[in-house]
């Protein structure tokens, strides 16, 4: 059995498919501690290992809490500086500068695309790939396309080219590609409906493009090379 969440995000709805035994997408990244809250609040724990202690799911328990008031009370600078970014944990960094960006917009989603793309190249290539990796280790292309972060998709080339992930700029480029192709088929089944969502997965062209997106990440460090890009270019994330 599966189940479906809509999470409520800065840059709109996300939609997660969860199973206790498997997901149906297999994605290489996915937020640890919102899969575990799932998985606990369903009672997939159940089916752990009969070797499993309790003193082990009292100590992820812990981990999850923990991880999660830490995230929850993590600083959001409204105005970045040069010493933010030269004092915080590469782990960190990302997280940093989106927070950041996120506060520069306003809360009208109808505004967001105007605001992003207003912004200087490399503020809006960090802002694209966190969409586009949220959105595809989540759900796939189909959800990537389906949400709001869709609206990026014809700039997602040129923001992974800039911060020098040309491999994952030729994947979105195919990807692209597919999509206007396919468009309508695709679009065939999702009718605004959970049920119809899920079967728009069913013989999507764009699934065979998730397994190679996940796997890329084996060749192409594209978390690291965001780091790189932006301490090389901190001028371009400071507030002035």
């Amino acid at each position: 059995m599966y189940y479906f969440f809509y999470i409520w995000l800065k840059t709109g709805i996300r939609i997660i498919e969860v199973g206790c035994n498997r997901m149906t997408k297999t994605p290489k990244v996915i937020t640890v501690i919102m899969f575990a809250s799932l998985l606990k609040l369903f009672g997939c724990s159940g089916q752990s290992s009969q070797y499993e202690t309790r003193s082990q799911g009292d100590s992820l328990d812990a981990q999850i809490s923990k991880s999660t008031e830490d995230f929850k009370n993590r600083p959001i600078h409204r105005k970045l500086t040069s010493e933010i970014i030269d004092t915080t944990s590469d782990v960190n960094l990302l997280q940093t500068v989106f927070d950041n960006l996120t506060e520069k917009y306003a809360r009208d989603d109808q505004k967001e695309f105007q605001t992003v793309t207003s912004w200087n190249k490399p503020r809006q290539a960090i802002y694209i790939i966190w969409a586009l990796e949220a959105e595809v280790n989540n759900g796939g292309f189909n959800q990537f396309y389906f949400n709001s972060s869709g609206q990026y998709a014809g700039l997602v080339p040129e923001a992974l080219r800039l911060v020098g992930a040309t491999k994952f700029a030729d994947l979105v480029t195919r990807a692209n590609a597919v999509y206007e192709k396919e468009k309508e088929k695709i679009k065939k089944h999702q009718d605004g409906t959970l049920e119809g969502f899920s079967k728009s997965y069913q013989n999507n062209p764009l699934n065979k493009f998730d397994d190679e997106f996940y796997a890329l990440y084996d060749e192409e460090n594209l978390q690291q090379l965001q780091i790189d890009f932006v301490r090389k270019n901190k001028q371009f994330f400071i507030d002035k």
